[in-house]
């Protein structure tokens, strides 16, 4: 008798399963996990942010044993896609995680952070009594990030990696931030699935434009912009004028800033400012966040060692393209405290982007009661977050457990963002064949909905957006 597919030996692959258990209906949380016969893999692994009941989520067990995860792929560095990595070790993964060489190192530099920024604010609920937890803990330590930076195993871009016998992942740049990739993943079935990450735009004034979408049976878009248009020079003049005013008036520009790519975004824009004169020379720029301190040593090597992820203009530029002289760096408490007692004219560049957290907030503690100041919001500020609540018009802000006024001008200047724009999206997958379907993700529902229909007119393809935890065959 001659074996047939029954014979497990011989029985044909069954289609791998995708489920998605984070970056569903927000712009954070990315979690995406594929499971085959013989592997599982999961796509990105971020943290909640923004509103209660998604940080809350943050704290619960993984929806599967973290033990069968054979491999984690990380498409970028931004705590909203690396960010869980640590509660992943604590509850006992212990596979590779994938990513390219610049995310390896800017990983490191955001997970201590996050670690480091949690342990200090779980420290302060509790010096001070503005919790409801008794005591109050941070999602994980400074250990916890150690041990989690062990398991980072860099992969060339470009370069076709075996992960599990069968499964195939190949990196493409992603031109979101240094170091960010969209992923190939080819299955032990033979089928295909694609993976955008954050995808960049292709007026990033440092980085170039994404590597060209090639096709995928899946493909898994993110749509944070997926119902806007970015206007660049639209938004430079913006960002030059709030900055004008807020000066002449005598005040204080505070900007939350991304510390991975925004802050060196704001400082190249500050260099370009400095040489119009529109920024003096006398008036001083900080630079306050440890973590974009730490990150611009990696774009300033990435310049030395001649990146092709940059532009070339920038690359003739040099080092000065990141630096509107003066700029001080704030490095230690005690030089952010120091800049607390500066009264403007003056400049403040301070993580979080969002105002979730971070040196930024004693800042804007200090400078949103007087109308002379400004604080610029220059990249997405996600529903929940106090960037979204000054963005919204709110009139006072909740900070360290008491309600500030908001009295300083507040400008919303979104064209600055890293993330490509439903137009960008459309064009960098209209020379693709269709893929059998395009899932919507790391979107507000307006935006993914949006983009769902762009896709569906401007290209004609099966776009979906999913619900949380849904589960969907990968064929």
């Amino acid at each position: 008798m001659t074996e047939t597919a029954s014979n497990p030996a011989t029985a044909a692959p069954r289609p791998a399963l995708l489920s998605f258990l984070g970056g569903v209906g927000t712009v954070t949380g990315s979690k995406f996990l594929v499971e085959s016969d013989h592997a599982r893999i999961l796509l990105d692994c971020g943290l909640f942010q923004g509103f209660a009941d998604l940080r809350r989520r943050n704290w619960e067990r993984f929806g599967r044993d973290v033990t069968d995860i054979h491999a984690v792929v990380v498409t970028h560095a931004h705590l909203d896609h690396c960010g869980y990595l640590p509660r992943l070790v604590r509850q006992g993964f212990r596979g590779p995680i994938l990513a390219s060489a610049h995310t390896t190192r800017l990983a490191g530099i955001v997970l201590r952070d996050s670690a480091r920024l949690q342990m200090e604010a779980a420290r302060h609920a509790n010096e001070h009594g503005w919790s409801k937890h008794r005591p109050a803990k941070p999602l994980y330590n400074d250990s916890d990030a150690e041990k989690t930076l062990a398991f980072f195993d860099p992969i060339p871009v470009g370069d076709d990696v075996e992960i599990m016998a069968g499964t195939r992942l190949t990196l493409h740049h992603g031109g979101h931030i240094l170091g960010s990739t969209w992923a190939h993943l080819t299955l032990e079935d033979g089928h295909t699935l694609a993976v955008s990450g954050d995808l960049g735009r292709a007026g990033h004034p440092l980085l170039l434009p994404p590597e060209p979408f090639a096709g995928a049976d899946v493909l898994l878009m993110e749509s944070t912009y997926g119902d806007r248009h970015h206007e660049r020079e639209l938004g430079r003049s913006a960002f030059a004028s709030v900055i004008a005013r807020a000066l002449a008036r005598g005040g204080t520009v505070v900007i939350p800033a991304f510390a991975i790519d925004r802050t060196e975004v704001v400082l190249h824009e500050l260099s370009a400012l400095r040489d119009t004169g529109i920024l003096p020379r006398s008036v001083p720029v900080y630079v306050d966040s440890p973590m974009a301190l730490a990150a611009l040593d990696v774009y300033r090597d990435a310049i030395r060692e001649q990146s092709v992820e940059l532009r070339p203009e920038v690359l003739a530029q040099g080092e000065a393209a990141l630096s509107p002289e003066p700029f001080l760096a704030a490095r230690t408490v005690q030089d952010s405290i120091d800049i607390n007692s500066v009264h403007g004219p003056a400049v403040i560049v301070s993580s979080a982007g969002m105002a979730t957290g971070g040196r930024v907030l004693h800042h804007l503690h200090r400078l949103l009661p007087d109308p002379r100041n400004a604080v610029v919001v220059i990249g997405f500020a996600a529903a929940g977050t106090r960037a979204r609540d000054l963005v919204d018009g709110a009139r006072v802000l909740k900070m360290f457990g008491e309600y500030v006024p908001v009295r300083a001008e507040v400008a919303d200047v979104p064209h600055f963002s890293a993330h490509a724009d439903a137009s960008q999206i459309i064009d960098w997958l209209r020379a693709a064949p269709p893929p059998h379907t395009t899932y919507l993700v790391h979107g507000e529902p307006a935006a993914s909905a949006a983009l769902r229909d762009r896709i569906d007119h401007k290209l004609g393809w099966t776009a979906v957006v999913p619900r949380s935890g849904e589960g969907v065959l990968v064929r």
